[in-house]
């Protein structure tokens, strides 16, 4: 029996506009267990985005239970948060967002330094990542001398150095052109037959094809969730 990473019990988020109340996410339930590789889609405004950001502990619901590795984590400190975020999830972003002072290795070592660990097995660690993704020859490059595909690559590396139980993707190939995006998703996709459990944010169908779950909000409610089998 597989381990359940994720449970969301009841979510709400709702934003004030004034006198107004604007509800972004309804009474959700999702439970994601390890090794799953989930596609969350749903036209703008459908609440995808609000929901990848409660996950990865970027945003607090308004209410409901939250259950992360056997920890609710709803009302955990900001402290604690951060602790947790560094820890447990890996972060891969449309946007990259590499420090553009840093090379690729020094970008790769941050998730450490916020960890604690020493700096030489800090290096070990980045550059054994770096090898991973195909970016040996790169590493010492900064953001600036680096391919869109190469700095989601470098992107991807820093998401695994720490060893976090859960990838969070948000649109990984929405700043790529499609021969690039595809070597991305390649790399996720391997990455998942590893054993790695991935949840990405994605409005491209072709993108989602690539998950073996599809989950669709409209609304701020979920109206499909259904697993295939990826061979």
């Amino acid at each position: 029996m597989k381990k359940q990473l994720i449970k969301l019990s009841n979510i709400n988020k709702s934003y004030k506009n004034g006198d107004q109340e604007l509800r972004v996410l309804k009474d959700i339930h999702l439970e994601v267990e390890e090794g799953e590789f989930v596609a969350i889609m749903g036209p703008s405004g459908s609440g995808k985005s609000t929901l990848m950001n409660i996950i990865g502990l970027l945003d607090r619901s308004s209410s409901g239970e939250y259950i992360l590795e056997d920890t609710e984590v709803s009302h955990l400190s900001e402290k604690k948060l951060a602790k947790v975020r560094n820890h447990q999830i890996g972060f891969v972003f449309q946007q990259f967002f590499l420090l553009s002072k840093l090379n690729a290795l020094q970008n790769v070592e941050l998730p450490l330094i916020y960890a604690g660990v020493a700096s030489s097995k800090r290096q070990e660690l980045s550059k054994q990542f770096l090898e991973k993704v195909e970016l040996t020859e790169r590493m010492h490059h900064l953001p600036s001398e680096l391919s869109g595909g190469q700095k989601q690559r470098v992107a991807i590396a820093r998401a695994l150095v720490n060893d976090p139980s859960i990838i969070l993707a948000d649109e990984p190939t929405g700043a790529l052109d499609t021969k690039t995006g595809n070597q991305i998703m390649e790399l996720l996709t391997a990455l998942h037959r590893e054993g790695r459990t991935i949840i990405m944010v994605t409005h491209e169908p072709e993108i989602a094809e690539y998950a073996n779950r599809k989950i669709v909000l409209r609304d701020g409610v979920i109206t499909e969730d259904h697993r295939k089998e990826v061979y």
